[in-house]
Protein backbone atom coordinates (compact mmCIF):
# COMPACT_ATOMS: atom_id res chain seq x y z
CA UNK A 1 0.00 0.00 0.00
CA UNK A 2 2.47 2.71 0.85
CA UNK A 3 4.28 1.98 -1.98
CA UNK A 4 1.39 2.45 -4.51
CA UNK A 5 0.31 5.47 -2.53
CA UNK A 6 4.10 6.97 -3.16
CA UNK A 7 3.79 6.37 -6.93
CA UNK A 8 0.35 7.67 -7.02
CA UNK A 9 1.46 10.69 -5.04
CA UNK A 10 4.75 11.48 -7.15
CA UNK A 11 2.64 10.93 -10.74
CA UNK A 12 0.03 13.45 -9.42
CA UNK A 13 2.28 16.34 -7.73
CA UNK A 14 4.57 16.14 -11.16
CA UNK A 15 1.27 16.46 -13.30
CA UNK A 16 0.09 19.34 -11.27
CA UNK A 17 3.10 20.96 -11.15
CA UNK A 18 4.30 20.50 -14.46
CA UNK A 19 4.28 24.06 -15.42
CA UNK A 20 6.06 25.55 -12.54
CA UNK A 21 8.76 22.81 -12.89
CA UNK A 22 9.41 24.22 -16.32
CA UNK A 23 9.33 27.90 -15.18
CA UNK A 24 12.12 27.12 -12.94
CA UNK A 25 14.28 24.93 -14.88
CA UNK A 26 13.96 28.07 -17.36
CA UNK A 27 14.85 30.44 -14.55
CA UNK A 28 17.82 28.03 -13.67
CA UNK A 29 19.29 28.06 -16.84
CA UNK A 30 18.98 31.42 -17.86
CA UNK A 31 20.33 32.84 -13.96
CA UNK A 32 23.45 30.83 -14.06
CA UNK A 33 26.18 28.30 -16.44
CA UNK A 34 25.62 24.65 -15.67
CA UNK A 35 23.12 22.08 -16.12
CA UNK A 36 19.37 22.49 -14.58
CA UNK A 37 19.65 19.43 -12.46
CA UNK A 38 22.21 18.56 -9.82
CA UNK A 39 22.50 14.39 -9.64
CA UNK A 40 23.71 14.21 -5.66
CA UNK A 41 25.00 10.62 -4.94
CA UNK A 42 23.26 10.13 -1.69
CA UNK A 43 22.74 6.99 0.56
CA UNK A 44 19.63 5.31 0.01
CA UNK A 45 17.48 1.76 1.55
CA UNK A 46 20.04 -0.51 2.76
CA UNK A 47 23.07 1.94 2.47
CA UNK A 48 22.90 1.75 -1.25
CA UNK A 49 24.57 5.12 -2.69
CA UNK A 50 21.67 6.53 -5.60
CA UNK A 51 21.70 9.21 -7.75
CA UNK A 52 19.03 11.84 -6.29
CA UNK A 53 17.85 15.20 -8.70
CA UNK A 54 17.37 17.95 -7.32
CA UNK A 55 17.47 21.39 -9.53
CA UNK A 56 20.84 23.53 -9.13
CA UNK A 57 20.91 25.70 -6.53
CA UNK A 58 24.76 26.34 -5.96
CA UNK A 59 27.35 27.20 -8.63
CA UNK A 60 28.92 24.68 -10.38
CA UNK A 61 32.43 23.68 -8.58
CA UNK A 62 30.82 23.81 -5.33
CA UNK A 63 32.36 21.32 -2.75
CA UNK A 64 30.08 17.73 -2.68
CA UNK A 65 29.95 18.30 1.37
CA UNK A 66 26.90 18.84 3.51
CA UNK A 67 25.73 22.47 3.16
CA UNK A 68 26.25 23.45 6.71
CA UNK A 69 30.18 21.80 6.41
CA UNK A 70 30.78 24.39 3.37
CA UNK A 71 32.42 27.43 4.22
CA UNK A 72 30.30 30.79 3.77
CA UNK A 73 27.47 28.41 1.95
CA UNK A 74 25.40 31.19 0.80
CA UNK A 75 28.19 32.79 -1.19
CA UNK A 76 27.99 29.51 -3.48
CA UNK A 77 24.23 29.80 -3.94
CA UNK A 78 23.04 30.78 -7.38
CA UNK A 79 21.16 33.92 -8.13
CA UNK A 80 17.75 31.69 -7.15
CA UNK A 81 19.56 29.30 -5.65
CA UNK A 82 18.13 30.62 -1.84
CA UNK A 83 14.57 31.23 -3.12
CA UNK A 84 14.60 27.66 -4.39
CA UNK A 85 15.99 26.25 -1.42
CA UNK A 86 13.58 28.15 1.33
CA UNK A 87 10.62 27.37 -0.79
CA UNK A 88 11.83 23.54 -1.53
CA UNK A 89 11.58 23.99 -4.66
CA UNK A 90 14.57 22.72 -5.48
CA UNK A 91 13.38 19.03 -4.16
CA UNK A 92 10.87 18.52 -6.82
CA UNK A 93 12.84 16.55 -9.44
CA UNK A 94 12.74 13.89 -6.80
CA UNK A 95 9.73 13.03 -7.75
CA UNK A 96 11.26 11.12 -10.13
CA UNK A 97 13.36 9.05 -7.56
CA UNK A 98 10.24 7.70 -6.36
CA UNK A 99 8.77 6.60 -8.98
CA UNK A 100 11.87 4.75 -9.79
CA UNK A 101 11.72 2.99 -6.37
CA UNK A 102 14.84 4.91 -4.95
CA UNK A 103 12.73 7.18 -2.70
CA UNK A 104 9.73 7.52 -1.12
CA UNK A 105 6.95 10.35 -0.19
CA UNK A 106 7.85 10.07 3.53
CA UNK A 107 11.48 8.61 4.96
CA UNK A 108 14.46 9.83 6.35
CA UNK A 109 15.84 12.21 4.27
CA UNK A 110 18.68 10.45 2.11
CA UNK A 111 22.13 11.27 3.48
CA UNK A 112 25.17 12.33 1.54
CA UNK A 113 27.46 9.68 0.63
CA UNK A 114 30.06 11.73 2.45
CA UNK A 115 28.21 11.81 5.30
CA UNK A 116 29.69 8.85 7.43
CA UNK A 117 28.64 9.76 10.89
CA UNK A 118 24.76 10.41 10.06
CA UNK A 119 24.28 7.01 8.28
CA UNK A 120 26.76 4.80 10.94
CA UNK A 121 23.81 6.60 13.78
CA UNK A 122 21.06 5.98 11.36
CA UNK A 123 22.11 2.04 10.69
CA UNK A 124 22.65 1.41 14.50
CA UNK A 125 19.24 2.61 14.82
CA UNK A 126 17.78 0.25 11.99
CA UNK A 127 16.90 3.01 10.09
CA UNK A 128 18.48 2.03 6.73
CA UNK A 129 16.04 -0.31 6.60
CA UNK A 130 13.74 2.71 5.37
CA UNK A 131 13.13 4.47 1.86
CA UNK A 132 14.75 7.62 2.03
CA UNK A 133 11.83 10.78 1.51
CA UNK A 134 11.49 14.03 0.24
CA UNK A 135 9.86 14.97 4.05
CA UNK A 136 10.52 13.43 6.85
CA UNK A 137 9.97 13.64 11.23
CA UNK A 138 13.71 15.14 11.35
CA UNK A 139 12.69 17.11 8.53
CA UNK A 140 9.75 18.74 9.80
CA UNK A 141 11.21 18.98 13.85
CA UNK A 142 14.01 21.10 12.59
CA UNK A 143 15.47 20.70 9.31
CA UNK A 144 19.05 22.17 9.07
CA UNK A 145 18.76 23.22 12.48
CA UNK A 146 19.09 19.60 14.15
CA UNK A 147 22.90 17.78 14.67
CA UNK A 148 23.41 14.88 13.38
CA UNK A 149 22.86 12.78 16.79
CA UNK A 150 19.31 14.65 16.74
CA UNK A 151 18.54 13.81 13.13
CA UNK A 152 19.01 9.97 13.82
CA UNK A 153 17.46 9.64 16.71
CA UNK A 154 14.34 11.16 15.26
CA UNK A 155 14.30 9.28 12.29
CA UNK A 156 14.70 6.02 14.74
CA UNK A 157 11.02 7.40 16.26
CA UNK A 158 9.73 7.57 12.40
CA UNK A 159 10.97 3.76 12.33
CA UNK A 160 9.10 3.05 15.22
CA UNK A 161 5.83 4.83 14.93
CA UNK A 162 5.46 4.93 11.22
CA UNK A 163 2.12 4.47 9.80
CA UNK A 164 -0.01 5.92 6.56
CA UNK A 165 -1.57 8.42 9.33
CA UNK A 166 1.83 9.33 10.52
CA UNK A 167 2.70 10.07 6.90
CA UNK A 168 -0.11 11.98 6.14
CA UNK A 169 0.90 14.05 9.09
CA UNK A 170 4.18 14.64 8.11
CA UNK A 171 3.21 15.59 4.22
CA UNK A 172 0.56 18.20 5.52
CA UNK A 173 3.63 19.98 8.63
CA UNK A 174 6.04 20.15 5.58
CA UNK A 175 3.41 22.07 3.66
CA UNK A 176 3.26 24.71 6.54
CA UNK A 177 6.90 24.46 6.61
CA UNK A 178 7.41 25.05 3.02
CA UNK A 179 4.87 28.02 3.30
CA UNK A 180 6.79 29.47 5.85
CA UNK A 181 10.72 28.38 4.85
CA UNK A 182 11.33 27.85 8.04
CA UNK A 183 14.49 25.57 8.82
CA UNK A 184 16.31 26.22 5.90
CA UNK A 185 20.09 27.48 6.76
CA UNK A 186 20.52 28.39 3.25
Amino acid sequence: MPRIFDIVLALLTAVVLAIPMLIVAVLVRATSPGPVLYWSDRVGRHNRIFAMPKFRTMRVGTPAVATHLVADGSAWLTPIGGLLRRTSLDELPQLWSIVTGDMAVVGPRPALFNQDDLVALRTAKGVDALRPGITGWAQINGRDELSIADKATLDAVYLQRRSIMLDVRIIVLTALKVVRGSGVSH
